[in-house]
């Protein structure tokens, strides 16, 4: 396992890998990993002959009052879950190596960008672009994978490579769950044991509306009412949004036709949780 905390470090290493002949994955994340992580990690190694991670904690895409100082980092353990995943490398650089004194280049994705966590968390999105595609033009790879429990920083991700003529192909894996539901995330470790068990009201409720769609009701206000219901049930649930969209342009839809986002942010106490689901029309 290699471990690299420069730019140019991390460039001639993907230098010496495309000498060879090399295809190369990339996983960026902020660390604290989890099984969501390294199923992208798992995969970047089935498609490629060397995958690459890196280990950020952005702070660009923090707001003033998140958890910027407080979000988890253990880098010790997340070498060795990334090893066995079969990582090759980790990037990981510090803020004053991603942004040195002077630093005033930003990118926005517009239009995507301005619902859902964009709308709660203004320049989020900005950050997140910005750093992301800072790291492809660093690592340069074949293949970036990204997660569909962050579904709109994906299909925002997926717009910004597209619209920028990128090489890298941007992958979206499904979404790891436990084994009652809940999505997998960094910020779980957060809650509390009732909080944990409140927090299956999110999943809970995406099955509703699946559920719903599946028996024919495609009229996207009247399934999201029936998420709303659900989620007022738990006490512990503090709504941030639940909203339904086109998939995967995130435009707006009264009815849905084809594919259509079910997109959720709840407070769990103090701890923000999203999840989503992919809401399919029957085709007979």
């Amino acid at each position: 396992m290699h471990i690299m905390e420069s730019v140019p470090a991390m460039k001639q290493y993907v230098k010496d890998n495309r000498r060879l002949g090399k295809k190369i994955g990339f996983v960026p994340t902020m660390g604290a990993l989890h099984e969501g992580h390294l199923t992208l990690m798992r995969q970047g190694k089935k498609d490629c002959d060397v995958v690459i991670a890196s280990i950020f904690v952005n702070p660009v895409q923090f707001g003033p009052n998140e958890d910027f100082d407080r979000y988890p980092r253990d880098l010790q353990g997340d070498s060795e879950k990334a090893a066995r995943a079969g990582v090759d490398a980790i990037f990981h650089p510090s803020a004053r190596e991603m942004y040195p004194e002077g630093y005033a280049t930003y990118v926005n994705v517009e239009g995507m960008t301005e619902k859902l966590c964009g709308s709660s968390r203004p320049g989020h999105f900005r950050g997140v672009t910005t750093v992301v595609l800072k790291l492809l033009n660093i690592v340069q790879p074949d293949k970036a994978y990204f997660g569909q429990k962050d579904a709109q920083q994906a299909l925002v991700l997926k717009r910004m490579a597209q619209d920028l003529n990128l090489n890298a192909a941007i992958e979206i894996v499904p979404i790891v769950r436990e084994n009652d539901g809940l999505a997998l995330s960094s910020r779980n470790m957060y809650l509390s044991p009732q909080e944990r068990q409140a927090a299956l009201i999110l999943y809970r409720s995406l099955c509703r509306a699946e559920k719903l769609v599946a028996g024919g009701e495609y009229d996207s206000k009247a399934i999201r009412e029936a998420v709303l219901a659900v989620l007022e049930q738990e006490p512990l649930a503090e709504l941030d949004y639940a909203e339904i969209y086109h998939y995967p342009s995130l435009q707006d839809m009264e009815r849905l036709e084809d594919k259509a986002l079910l997109a959720l942010a709840v407070r769990i106490g103090k701890t923000r949780l999203i999840d989503n689901i992919i809401l399919e029309v029957s085709q007979c």
